[in-house]
């Protein structure tokens, strides 16, 4: 049987820099999802830090286990940097993709509201929009966070409140080309209610950019919760991000320590770059005319 799902295997097997981007998607999930069991060391356990070790570089042998080395070095406190990237990754995806949905969910609201309602109300909403977009977003969220301090929550507010207007602005424009076509004007006939039209027939045909946007706003926001903590004004240290953990490193890169940022760097962007090549491709498949682009 002809599933969509099995059309999309099938799509994303046709391009083997598709293929890599979502096995380096996968490992990179899957090692977030396992982190308490493949972390060698539970990094913000501070019963488990030894000042001993800290500034360790990658290869050198842990001073109470042997047998086991730091593969990656450790940080200014002890801290093995392998399993500080394995739970940094946690904390990344979770801000990229609950600020994503929750940015969407808010948007699509908006925009169908907009694009089907139309006169003043469809004003009000884009106005909003294009104030909001006229600023940089690290700039929105820089004085959010001032505003409302550091934490997870907090970040992934900030968040939501700089990508809404994306998916608000692409809602709109699909809902306006979808309410013109004869087939909302036999709803319009049938006696069909504006909820019933919006939700069984706008929505549906709204959909296939919204994913696409989506799945490349959660490199975006990964990305701005990075540079973000980095600036020190994302994540505290007890909830760490790759972001944080690159700050952190940063202020013994003259001394020679360059492991404690590159490799949380290198896994930053490579997480980035994965969620990118399967959007790519994604993008392709729910729109073949931008094949190529």
């Amino acid at each position: 049987m002809d599933t969509p799902f099995l059309r999309l295997v099938r799509a994303y097997a046709q391009s083997r820099i598709a293929i890599f981007g979502v096995l380096l998607l996968a490992l990179f999930v899957g090692a977030a999802l396992l982190a308490p069991w493949l972390a060698p060391q539970l990094p913000y356990d501070l019963t488990q830090l030894n000042m001993m070790d800290s500034r360790m570089p990658p290869g050198t042998a842990w001073s109470d286990r042997v047998g086991s080395h730091y593969v990656l070095g450790t940080d200014g406190q002890g801290r093995d940097i392998a399993s500080a990237i394995l739970f940094g990754l946690r904390t990344s995806l979770l801000v990229g993709v609950v600020s994503t949905l929750l940015a969407l969910a808010l948007g699509l609201v908006f925009g169908l509201i907009a694009g089907y309602v139309g006169g003043r109300t469809e004003t009000l909403i884009m106005r909003l929009a294009d104030i909001q977009l006229s600023f940089p977003a690290i700039l929105i969220a820089l004085i959010l966070l001032a505003v409302l301090g550091q934490g997870v929550g907090k970040i992934i507010l900030a968040l939501v409140t700089v990508q809404w207007a994306y998916y608000a602005r692409t809602t709109r424009s699909a809902a306006i080309v979808e309410r013109k076509k004869e087939y909302v004007e036999a709803a319009r006939l049938q006696g069909l209610s504006n909820t019933r039209i919006v939700l069984g027939h706008l929505l549906p045909n709204c959909l296939p950019p919204l994913i696409v946007v989506a799945a490349l706003q959660v490199a975006a926001a990964i990305s701005l919760e990075a540079t973000l903590s980095f600036l020190g004004l994302g994540l505290p240290v007890t909830e760490p991000s790759l972001g944080l953990l690159i700050a952190n490193g940063y202020q013994h890169m003259l001394s020679g320590s360059y492991w404690m940022s590159f490799f949380p760097g290198i896994a930053l962007l490579m997480l980035i770059v994965s969620i990118n090549l399967v959007a790519d491709q994604l993008r392709d498949i729910l729109n073949p005319r931008l094949q190529g682009q």
